[in-house]
């Protein structure tokens, strides 16, 4: 039996064959800015390839059609994790997918793997922001527990 949707009103989940290839599709348009939606019912847990990280040292599950947004290294995106809420980076129109840049949560992913966004600022391999040069994570949108571990880093 198919769980039903966390927010259909805002956001549906598209299906598609293979392995990691499901989306998130905006059901309306968002304004940059805008909150999709706030992040609630999270459950604390190990780092996992379903996991945020939310601090230096804690990752949620996000418990909520919100595990299907992909990771783009132009997001559409940005999860706030201080306010817990994912926000709009720009303007959306229904039916585009929603997407953020995973390093901008993660210091060290659980689950490495390459790129294919096809973003001009394409960083190739996703592994977490420990692995990335400042000059390049200065392009985005970093939680502030990022900020802090790469401040410390150099």
């Amino acid at each position: 039996m198919e769980t039903p949707p966390s927010h259909p009103e805002l956001f549906k989940v598209l299906r598609q064959p293979g392995s990691f290839s499901s989306k998130l599709i905006a059901q309306r348009d968002f304004n940059e800015g805008d909150t999709i939606a706030d992040l609630t019912g999270l459950t604390l847990g190990p780092k996992r390839y379903s996991s945020v990280q939310v601090s230096q040292h804690d990752h949620v599950e996000l418990n909520s059609d919100l595990l299907y947004l992909n990771h783009h290294c132009d997001p559409t995106t940005y999860l706030d994790v201080t306010k817990k809420a994912l926000v709009a980076l720009k303007p959306i129109k229904k039916g585009e997918e929603l997407n953020f840049f995973y390093p901008s949560t993660e210091w060290d992913m659980a689950q490495p793997f390459d790129c294919w966004c096809g973003a001009s600022k394409c960083i190739g391999k996703v592994d977490g922001a420990k692995n990335i040069p400042t000059p390049v994570l200065e392009q985005f949108c970093l939680s502030e527990h990022i900020k802090q571990l790469v401040q410390e880093r150099n």
